[in-house]
């Protein structure tokens, strides 16, 4: 829901923390929020639940919920977080090795992607859909929740957000040249977001 100048917050409850999926034990959520990918990256902004209610979510720094994380409100309530089903790719390897190399890729161009043990789901894209198949993977078009690595754009630094997939890739591909041009080494501290280049 975009914010409108003119809407009242006072009147909303006020989400102002996040716990991680499971943490909340046999807690029974107040409310559900179901939501797609890009509407899970938030710090400040009203959302509609599942029964048409609305929650003001402010918190402190910008997060990426996942499925299932649970949003904390002012008088202790709880809101559960539902990935929203997507039109999605499901990406599958002739084998472990290839299904490595097609992460690397998909990595190296900074795309959110769910990595599973044997396949890989990103968003529609029919160029990246071309370059995927050129690479040998068989694509499939499904509609499901997506639920890509926490990481991929978490909002934390511009210019310091890869995705697990990119980080996966860059640990197996030894001595690789980088997407762009450059051909150095890389270490990767993602706590901190720091990024040493020799």
């Amino acid at each position: 829901m975009k914010l409108n100048i003119n809407t009242d917050f006072t009147k909303f409850p006020r989400a102002v923390s996040v716990l991680p999926a499971g943490a909340a034990g046999a807690t029974v959520p107040f409310g559900r929020a179901v939501l797609a990918h890009d509407e899970r990256h938030l710090r400040r902004r009203a959302i509609e639940l599942a029964d048409g209610g609305k929650v003001l979510v402010d918190l402190p720094e910008p997060i990426a919920l996942n499925d299932g994380d649970w949003l904390v409100l002012e008088d202790g309530r709880h809101v559960e977080i539902i990935a929203a089903p997507e039109d999605v790719y499901d990406i599958r390897a002739r084998n472990a090795v290839h299904l490595t190399e097609l992460a690397w890729h998909i990595g190296n161009r900074h795309l959110a992607a769910g990595i599973e043990a044997n396949r890989i789901i990103i968003l529609r894209d029919h160029v990246i859909k071309a370059m995927l198949e050129g690479l040998g993977a068989t694509v499939t078009e499904v509609s499901e929740p997506f639920k890509p690595l926490r990481g991929a754009y978490s909002g934390h630094g511009a210019g310091h957000n890869h995705s697990h997939a990119e980080a996966h890739a860059h640990s197996h591909a030894e001595g690789h040249s980088h997407a762009h041009g450059e051909s150095h080494s890389h270490s990767h501290s993602h706590a901190g977001h720091h990024h040493d280049h020799d």
